[in-house]
């Protein structure tokens, strides 16, 4: 739990004059030029590290890249994270990454041996950690031979706990983590879990409650709050683990639209099961009875706590250890409503025929024959939001109210008329 204190150091000295198809790599060389807690790698070494980077080599491929398995030429066995030429969000991400985690290190931390910007490549290379993600192994469907029993997810839960109250808390500037979730969870052979991912990350400067941002993250994790309004805190985070902390014990992704109706959406059925005093249910059946019942329920009530629809009720991380530990009393009176996006909605149909379908708020899924000028982080959230069972629709506009945050879409129902969904956020 220590800032790093021996580690390479480099500078860059690019002096190619910057055309307009390179400048942006040039701004990104000076960019990584001030980083010093960083080791800088060749792509050779990294090209004879992965086999020429063979698919048999590849463990894992996201939205800006491929992650390869390695051995670098001092014996370590490194996951080396590629970032595809095409992306430019990426380039972004891959700066924060650097910025964010070079300076840091903490055993509930993935750890950042280095990185390469020769040329157009931009390489971030890692610890290798042996049993991959919590999304496909514990989530993946039975696809892992990996045995989870209750006291290798106790660890795990208060390892990410650890690992997110060293980022609020300790660091400083603080931390926001801003992408908690299954897949940026990684386990080491020991089933150590360590906090990876930090592209989309943010420093809360001093003094500052909020930082006001893009809308980034994953649909399932999302505070509502942010969702709706870009203003990201530490209790955004909160949120996201207090998600996580639920799919961890029940064994299941906080969104199965293969189940029935009522228990696709994790959160709300914990919130269900909780009025009626029924937590236990959630309990993953793949246990077959052998856990802690008031320990798998205080479990669950933490992460009710962490996802009030408040964000001023949710504890902070450190409260949250102490409440996994059973050092602090879980007071479950106090728990409160969970945030849901849904909530959050008024939906009215305007101008519509007797054809017109009423909203409410438990609709989802429509299939859009067509997209047109629609924000990428609002796309799903409308998908779940549209009448079901759809006629096919088309959305056809969009404009956003910047103020008042308010959508206005037209839609396209076949055989009904022209309608106006006007949705208010």
């Amino acid at each position: 739990m220590v800032h790093r204190s021996e580690v390479s150091c480099f500078s860059l000295l690019f002096g190619r004059k910057a055309s307009t198809g390179n400048r942006h790599v040039v701004e990104i060389d000076e960019e990584v030029s001030s980083v010093s807690n960083c080791t800088l790698y060749n792509y050779k070494e990294l090209r004879v590290a992965t086999d020429d980077f063979s698919l048999a080599n590849k463990i894992g491929e996201g939205g800006f890249g491929c992650v390869y398995k390695g051995k670098l030429r001092n014996g370590n066995v490194a996951a080396i994270k590629v970032l595809s030429a095409e992306s430019r969000q990426g380039v972004r991400e891959f700066l924060t990454e650097i910025n964010v985690i070079s300076d840091i290190e903490h055993e509930n931390l993935v750890e950042l041996f280095g990185c390469c910007v020769e040329g157009n490549h931009r390489i971030l290379v890692y610890g290798y950690l042996e049993n991959n993600s919590l999304a496909q192994t514990l989530l993946g469907g039975g696809h892992s031979n990996i045995h989870f029993d209750w006291q290798a997810r106790v660890k795990i839960c208060i390892g990410i706990a650890h690992g997110l109250a060293y980022l609020h808390e300790e660091v400083r500037p603080h931390i926001i983590h801003r992408d908690i979730k299954a897949s940026n969870i990684l386990l080491d052979k020991h089933l150590n879990a360590k906090i990876a991912d930090f592209g989309l990350a943010k420093l809360i400067p001093p003094n500052m409650t909020h930082v006001s941002t893009r809308v980034a993250g994953t649909l399932g994790y999302l505070a509502p709050e942010y969702a709706i309004r870009g203003q990201v805190t530490r209790k955004s985070d909160i949120y996201s683990f207090g998600v996580l902390l639920l799919e961890i014990v029940s064994g299941r992704s906080n969104t199965n639209t293969r189940l029935p109706v009522e228990d696709q959406y994790l959160l709300e059925r914990t919130w269900q099961l909780h009025e009626r005093n029924e937590l236990l249910v959630l309990v993953d059946a793949a246990l077959d009875g052998q856990f802690d019942a008031e320990e798998a329920c205080r479990f669950l009530k933490i992460g009710l706590l962490c996802t009030q629809d408040m964000p001023k009720l949710r504890p902070s991380m450190s409260t949250v250890l102490k409440m996994l530990k059973g050092e602090i009393y879980v007071n479950d009176k106090k728990i409160t409503k969970p945030g849901l996006i849904s909530d959050f909605m008024d939906l009215k149909v305007r101008g519509g025929s007797k054809e017109s379908l009423a909203l409410g708020t438990h609709l989802t899924q429509c299939r859009l024959v067509q997209t047109r000028w629609i924000p990428p982080p609002h796309q799903e959230i409308l998908q779940r939001l549209l009448p079901r069972p759809p006629p096919t629709c088309m959305i056809t506009a969009i404009e956003r109210g910047l103020q008042n945050l308010a959508f206005t879409l037209t839609i396209s129902f076949w055989p009904s008329s022209m309608q106006a969904l006007h949705i208010l956020m």
